[in-house]
């Protein structure tokens, strides 16, 4: 039976999002629109693939049979674009997510709309509730629509807790199976036996949590946008508060997060929030519960247990590391808001993401709670030849004007785009080694970027 959200001090407040509804309702349009004219493209050209609707539908959060529908309509009517309904009850994201904690029931959704009706509707009165047949119907049109209904317990037979973690096992997913091949634990290791500090224990690659290395030797380089992060995230940590990193893609921020994560006290555990695409609230939970190694299977289908157990574990000092916040809706932001007002709560939480700054602004509450706001820029022309060469080695005989040079026209001072040129031209060098890094050689290196480096 699921808690009644009045009866909880840190359950989410019963409130109708008529705003927040009206967003995600233009965000699925037009990815409706975007995705629809990317695969019309396709299919003139005669090129459509059924991998290409799978991928559609993965990016816009819809069904398989819903983009294709989508490609039916457009075909047939020419409009790529959802039909416009006036007058027509709809449901709220607060009241979608109740849907959800209900197990998809209906009719118990239209007793608990009529019980919560002066905080549910409160532009209505509690006689002109929709009534169940019209609730039904707001349903399926919802559900046609390609609205994806999160349910938090499994709808006939519980899967065992251990058959899951062996196909977690199997699908070795970043960050959840380590080089051995065993699973990594959610909270960071105790310190080392001998007493080593931190950096100087060895590491099997200076690029960790899902950074991919893309040559071998190159090394993490303590650039000033590193030094910059490193002193934000100790700041943060120090007065226990949260901290937002964002920037453009490829300038660091993963890397330089992680870096300064290694350099904190032992005694501080860092904890790391996977998260999915447009995660809803249960999905957002649990990912939560499972950053903490509290038992998410079992908890996500009692919100009010769930979280208390998150309160309570958000009073242990260390950091929360959410990666990608850009992917978290407002309302669901709303809901880290709630957990970082808790008066107890002493662990700081570090939000990263490409536009990251954009996102917590459609959540000016949680926005308003960041102490440290940390910009990761590319780099500086200045700095390019001394972070390339300590970097890698193979850019030591390389000049500085061929290196300038290929930065102004392909690289454009992101330090992955770097990253990319050194993989290819360390690739070259391994087939020819006579070559040297010259000019030549950077530019058939740049060449293999394609138009977007």
């Amino acid at each position: 039976m699921t808690a009644d959200p009045s009866s909880s001090p840190w359950s989410l407040p019963v409130v109708a999002e008529n705003s927040a509804t009206t967003s995600r309702a233009w965000d699925r349009a037009m990815a409706r629109q975007v995705v629809v004219r990317r695969l019309l493209a396709l299919d003139e050209v005669g090129t459509l693939q059924t991998v290409h609707v799978r991928i559609a539908a993965s990016t816009a959060g819809v069904n398989v049979r819903t983009v294709w529908r989508w490609l039916a309509v457009a075909k047939e009517t020419g409009r790529i674009e959802p039909a416009a309904r006036r007058g027509v009850f709809t449901l709220t994201d607060v009241l979608w997510a109740q849907l959800g904690e209900l197990g998809g029931n209906v009719k118990a959704l239209h007793r608990w709309m009529a019980e919560h009706a002066d905080d549910v509707l409160p532009a209505l009165d509690r006689d002109r509730l929709p009534s169940l047949s019209t609730l039904h119907h707001a349903v399926t049109r919802e559900r046609r629509a390609g609205r994806v209904l999160d349910l938090p317990r499994p709808g006939y037979a519980r899967m065992d807790p251990d058959r899951y973690d062996r196909a977690l096992a199997e699908l070795a997913l970043p960050g959840t199976i380590d080089e051995s091949g065993q699973a990594q634990p959610a909270v960071a290791d105790p310190a080392p036996k001998d007493g080593a500090d931190r950096a100087d224990t060895p590491s099997t690659s200076p690029f960790t949590e899902g950074v991919r290395l893309y040559v071998p030797s190159a090394h993490v380089v303590a650039t000033r946008q590193v030094g910059e992060v490193t002193e934000a995230i100790a700041h943060t940590t120090a007065a226990r508060g949260v901290l937002c990193v964002y920037g453009d893609p490829g300038h660091g921020k993963t890397v330089a997060v992680h870096q300064a994560l290694r350099l904190l006290p032992r005694r501080d555990p860092v904890r790391h929030a996977v998260l999915s695409v447009k995660p809803a609230l249960p999905q957002l939970r649990a990912a939560l519960l499972t950053a903490f190694g509290l038992p998410a299977m079992s908890l996500t289908n009692r919100t009010d247990t769930a979280d208390r157990a998150l309160i309570d574990a958000l009073k242990t000092p260390g950091v929360l590391v959410i990666d990608d916040v850009q992917r978290i809706a407002a309302p669901e932001l709303d809901y880290l808001r709630l957990l970082i007002d808790a008066p107890t709560t002493e662990t700081t939480m570090v939000l990263c993401g490409t536009g990251a700054e954009r996102t917590l602004a459609r959540a000016p509450a949680l926005a308003s709670r960041v102490l440290t706001w940390q910009q990761t820029p590319r780099l500086d022309t200045e700095q390019i030849p001394t972070v390339l060469r300590l970097f890698h080695p193979l850019w030591d005989t390389a000049a500085e004007a061929d290196l300038l040079h290929a930065d102004a026209t392909c690289a454009k001072g992101n330090f992955r785009t770097w990253a990319k040129i050194t993989s290819h031209a360390y690739a070259a060098l391994a087939c020819s080694p006579e070559s040297a890094v010259d000019r030549a050689l950077l530019s058939r290196a740049c060449s293999r970027l394609g138009p977007t480096p």
